[in-house]
């Protein structure tokens, strides 16, 4: 079926035609983000929805959104959209947060320009008439020290930009190394460096319980006498009861702000005040960004519709079109060992450790562990998948580690040279289950519980575990034969003779629970497990 996507904000002609052009059917209602009732009304025929700031997604709207898949956001912020809510449903979330960086990086130049020299005072002033020639002092950006807080995509572009004017680049970001702080020209400091030594402050993180009022009245107070602080990144960043009251005091010489905690700021204690400069959030306002953002959009929900691609997701690691096939018998594999924990173990479970290894280790992992979750979490709620079960396992208090390894020599014979083995803590101890693609594309289970085995993985299969005595396979087979149960492929394995013994049934068509329970009451089997995977 072709998939539908709705346009609920303004995007250009040409972003809506390549979404035509790529095979996707667009509904293009611009002005529909602000009718929330109408789009209510409407949002369940469609299966992605592409946005900019007017429409807001609240978990109400995506109640009606039976279809919906993927939400795609024309630009940076995603306020607008509640992430939890969309990632429990199992909905990407997708921005586009390089078609306005540079935009972004020059409207932050602006700012620090503007408050150096006092343009916009300076401007008001001679438009009515007053030529106020020694009224305006400014200080130049020359060998001045610029304090970046965050250095990604567009702080790394304001610091390049920066050193062009020949200042002195600082920076204060956690994620940051030394290889690209040296790379971008900047110094790495802690945040009270920073404050203590920075001329000019400029914001570029998001808005996140982390960051929030990053630069609280405590910070403001540390920052060095006479800084100017230029905030174009998101509001609520910034106590802007404090910085005011510190820009009056005189302890602060000026501000530019472009956000604010509360938009639209029609009030707000820095508005009227000397030496601050304000703009409504037009950091992405330029004809270029716009085109860009909406080009992206276009690009990257055609590409998760149509190919699976996922590309800037907010919930989601990123897969490219290449990825998504070269891994999909990986993916396939990872769900697997997922849902067959999922079935098996029927205790809250505390932590997984999933192991990559060989070919296994250099594929994106982050969204091989997303598939091996929606696998294990399935089971319990039939609507996970890879976008909303890491969350589910969050939200139960599952811890998730990740290992990669090459172990060459340890490969199972015929497979593509690598695996997967999941290692889950539960309060009664720990469980395992290990598997590899072998070269017909097709993924087994190599190892269960520690014991080595071979079972290629079915729709309908059964497992068992027993004492390694005599007999108990011939009855095995003759008890299900008897039950009317066809084979279609039978794997053995054990830890050691006279110890436990497992076995990995493939059968024709499901069991029926008649026979399982005859199965457990003949008192021969320690464990009797019928399973479904979906192939």
């Amino acid at each position: 079926m072709t998939p539908r996507v709705l346009v609920s904000d303004a995007l250009s002609e040409t972003a809506v035609q390549i979404f035509r052009d790529r095979g996707v059917e667009v509904d293009y209602q611009p002005e529909l983000g602000k009718d929330p009732a109408r789009l209510a009304e409407i949002i369940g025929e469609y299966d992605g929805l592409a946005i900019r700031s007017a429409t807001r997604v609240t978990p109400e709207l995506l109640e009606r959104a039976a279809r919906l898949k993927v939400i795609g956001r024309a630009g940076i912020g995603v306020d607008n959209v509640d992430i939890a809510a969309a990632s429990r449903r199992g909905i990407i979330v997708m921005n586009t947060p390089f078609g306005n960086s540079v935009t972004t990086a020059e409207h932050a130049i602006a700012l620090m320009f503007a408050v150096a020299r006092q343009l916009p005072e300076a401007s008001a002033s001679t438009h009515a008439g007053r030529w106020e020639k020694n009224r305006f002092m400014g200080v130049e950006l020359t060998a001045k020290t610029l304090g970046l807080i965050g250095a990604g995509n567009i702080g790394s572009i304001v610091a390049d930009r920066a050193r062009g004017l020949h200042m002195k680049v600082i920076a204060y970001d956690p994620f940051l190394s030394e290889e690209r702080a040296l790379e971008l020209g900047v110094r790495k400091v802690e945040l009270d460096e920073l404050l203590a030594r920075a001329d000019f402050i400029t914001l570029h993180v998001p808005l996140t319980d982390k960051t929030r009022n990053l630069l609280s009245r405590e910070n403001l107070q540390r920052t060095k006498p006479g800084v100017r602080i230029i905030n174009a990144a998101r509001g609520g960043l910034i106590d802007e009861d404090a910085l005011a009251e510190l820009i009056g005091s005189g302890h602060i010489a000026g501000a530019a702000l472009d956000v604010f905690a509360q938009e639209p700021a029609t009030e707000s204690p820095l508005f009227g005040l000397p030496g601050v400069v304000v703009t409504p959030h037009l950091g992405a306002a330029t004809t270029e960004a716009q085109e860009n953002v909406a080009l992206q959009v276009a690009e990257q929900m055609s590409d998760y519709l149509l190919s699976g691609a996922v590309h800037n997701a907010l919930n989601m690691p990123s897969v490219t079109a290449e990825e998504a096939a070269r891994m999909g018998p990986w993916i396939h594999l990872a769900r697997h060992l997922g849902a067959f924990v999922g079935q098996m173990v029927a205790e809250p479970m505390s932590a997984l450790h999933i192991t990559y290894d060989g070919v296994a280790a250099g594929m994106n992992t982050g969204a091989l562990n997303a598939a091996l979750i929606s696998g294990l979490m399935k089971p319990s709620n039939p609507d996970a998948n890879m976008v909303s079960a890491p969350l589910m396992a969050r939200e139960k208090g599952i811890q998730v580690a990740t290992t990669t390894q090459d172990q060459a020599g340890a490969q199972q014979a015929g497979s593509l040279g690598g695996f997967i083995r999941l290692d889950v803590t539960t309060e009664s101890g720990e469980r395992s289950v290990a598997g590899t693609v072998f070269s017909d594309g097709k993924p087994r289970f190599i190892q269960i519980r520690g014991i080595n085995l071979d079972a290629e993985v079915g729709q309908h299969m059964l497992y068992t575990r027993n004492r390694d005595v005599p007999g108990v396979i011939g009855s095995l087979g003759t008890s299900l034969g008897d039950l009317g149960v066809n084979i279609a492929n039978f794997t053995l394995g054990r830890s050691a003779q006279g110890d436990d013994a497992i076995a990995i049934i493939y059968l024709d068509a499901p069991l029926p629970e008649a026979a399982a329970q005859a199965l457990r009451e003949s008192g021969k089997f320690l464990q009797v497990r019928p399973l479904t995977f979906e192939v």
